[in-house]
């Protein structure tokens, strides 16, 4: 065999093996979303009544999960990586000390008792359209 072809099958074969073990990250369950470097996975679920949503950091970088206020139906919690009551705090918190963050595979959780759409996005990297939707049926 040339040296040139087993280099190249060589690393072919270890890109292969190598491949699960770069993201660290298990396949996503029923009802989470994953984060990569600049979108939630899936950007809009629907889901039902009474629905617990988990999004889990499926990426190296830090993101936040933070519900746009005046994009939540009028009855329902606010809801914010952190635990903060409103949009402001979930941003105000951010900008002064990075507080709220998820690191690589940390994972928040909202149980959605309203029906309707919910509008959600990653403080750092909302410009860059990481922006989601869960629909409460």
């Amino acid at each position: 065999m040339k040296r040139r072809t087993l280099l190249a099958s060589l690393g072919g074969a270890a890109s292969v093996g190598l491949a699960g073990c770069l993201g660290g990250s298990e396949p996503l369950a029923d009802n989470e979303i994953g984060m990569s470097t600049r979108a939630f996975k899936p950007m809009s679920k629907t889901v039902e009544t009474g629905t617990t949503v988990r999004w889990r950091n499926t990426d190296r970088g830090v993101h936040t999960v933070t519900a746009y206020g005046d994009d939540i139906p009028d009855e329902a919690e606010y809801f914010a990586t952190g635990g903060f009551d409103s949009e402001q705090a979930a941003k105000n918190a951010w900008y002064n000390s990075t507080d709220g963050g998820l690191d690589p595979e940390e994972s928040f959780e909202y149980t959605f008792e309203v029906p309707g759409e919910y509008g959600y996005y990653c403080i750092p990297h909302e410009a860059a359209g990481m922006v989601g939707t869960v629909v409460v049926e």
